[in-house]
């Protein structure tokens, strides 16, 4: 019998078309990932198979050792072609098929051949636009056409952060959830394989790497590896809530204006502890926001929407952050007119002050976490959260589009909870 540890045996058995296995070092990701190989050599006599690796060496050094291992625990034979870089499988002498081997060093030599089943190993060690480029020539070699063939792919990967793997088989999922029955994920952790690893293996790497690497190369989970991220003491199932929103009840907004990109995030109080419950991003402009959230909010009796809450905006004072210039006082006036309370200062605070109040009350230093999030209502706030880095100048990197959300959150975490209200020496 194949010999599998318990994640390895439930990815094995998955029945989607994209199987990713991201899981940290030692966890045997491509044991796992030649055994789906071998799974289908010998389910589809004849109908080739692929791997790919982000270099040749690593075909060399890590695959073909690992597929002779493998296969021999399926009852396979191998007979490795080092120069064509193939592998041939063999059952009692009767040949079976063949693995063909590419590197994604360079995705355009990704051509000329066809597989019905393939193998990517270490997709997310490859930058993101690399691994996309390798992703779609890969997917266009799956063209066979037989009955019951799923031209599948199987992902084995230690995260690298939120790259592409992440994008394909967390994010992309969430935003679609139609893909859920095409496209498959198993986490797992070093642990999980602690019987096939020397004793001294997991202390070793947990003598060697920092609690964020861990998190990623022991426990196989996605965590910012770029650079600092700025929303340390945030946390996604510390920090998690179930709140949502109840009729009647206030709703307090904080709101970051951005042409075309305005974003608000919504909070509720329990406790007199924030929760944000619900997001608005990608308004227009600020009646677009404004119908937005009386949409969302308040009745419609026919004929016009029906004031059946308070909701109290605590908007951005600067209008555009990439300018100097403060917001005009015809969008503060139009959240006025619009029957909204609205708690704008005369301008923002620091913005090392708003992260640091946004930080504290995340987890202050007693450990006391006192802002939570509902990650299911308000999905982008929160990998925003987890993603957003300081640039190389010292200030929030806005490059990736990650600002928008944590600002606006900011603003009103700021201006309820200031970091000075505590008095919470030292955190940062």
């Amino acid at each position: 019998m194949p010999t599998l540890n318990c994640p390895q045996a439930t990815f094995i058995n998955m029945p989607h078309k994209f199987r990713g296995f991201v899981a940290g070092f030692g966890s045997g990701k491509t044991w796992v990932g030649c055994a789906g190989i071998c799974k289908h050599v010998w389910e589809w006599p004849r109908i080739n198979s692929g791997y790919f690796a982000p270099t040749y060496p690593q075909i060399r050094d890590i695959f073909f050792p690992t597929i002779e291992e493998v296969a021999f625990d399926w009852g396979l034979k191998v007979k490795t072609k080092e120069s064509d870089k193939e592998v041939e499988f063999y059952s009692g002498g009767q040949y079976r098929s063949t693995t063909i081997c590419r590197s994604m060093e360079k995705p355009q030599t990704i051509v000329g051949f066809k597989i019905g089943h393939a193998l990517v190993d270490e997709l997310d060690v490859l930058p993101k636009l690399k691994a996309e480029h390798a992703w779609r020539k890969i997917i266009a070699r799956m063209r066979y056409n037989v009955d019951g063939l799923k031209n599948g792919v199987d992902v084995t990967t230690t995260p690298e952060g939120f790259k592409f793997v992440y994008q394909q088989f967390v994010k992309q999922l969430r935003e679609k959830p139609a893909l859920n029955a095409m496209y498959g994920l198993v986490q797992a952790s070093t642990f999980d394989n602690e019987l096939n690893l020397p004793p001294d293996y997991i202390p070793s790497l947990m003598d060697s790497y920092p609690e964020q690497l861990i998190m990623a190369y022991l426990d196989g989970q996605f965590v910012n590896l770029t650079s600092g991220t700025i929303y340390t003491a945030y946390d996604r199932k510390l920090n998690g809530s179930q709140e949502t929103i109840q009729p009647g009840e206030a709703l307090f907004i904080g709101m970051d204006f951005n042409v075309g990109k305005m974003s608000a995030v919504v909070h509720v109080k329990r406790l007199g502890l924030p929760h944000a419950v619900d997001e608005i991003i990608n308004g227009y402009d600020t009646p677009d926001m404004i119908k937005k959230i009386k949409e969302r909010y308040w009745l419609y009796d026919g004929s016009d929407y029906r004031n059946t809450r308070q909701i109290r905006v605590y908007p951005d004072a600067s209008g555009d952050s990439r300018k100097s210039v403060r917001a005009s006082e015809t969008d503060i006036s139009l959240l006025k007119q619009a029957g909204f309370i609205v708690s704008a200062p005369g301008a923002n605070p620091p913005v090392k002050d708003r992260i640091n109040s946004m930080n504290a009350m995340f987890c202050n230093a007693a450990g006391q976490r006192r802002y939570r999030v509902n990650a299911d209502k308000c999905p982008t706030y929160a990998d925003d959260l987890e993603q957003q880095i300081w640039g190389t100048n010292g200030e929030p990197d806005k490059k990736q589009g990650n600002d928008h959300r944590p600002d606006a959150g900011g603003y009103f975490i700021h201006k309820e909870y200031p970091i000075n209200k505590y008095s919470l020496a030292g955190v940062s």
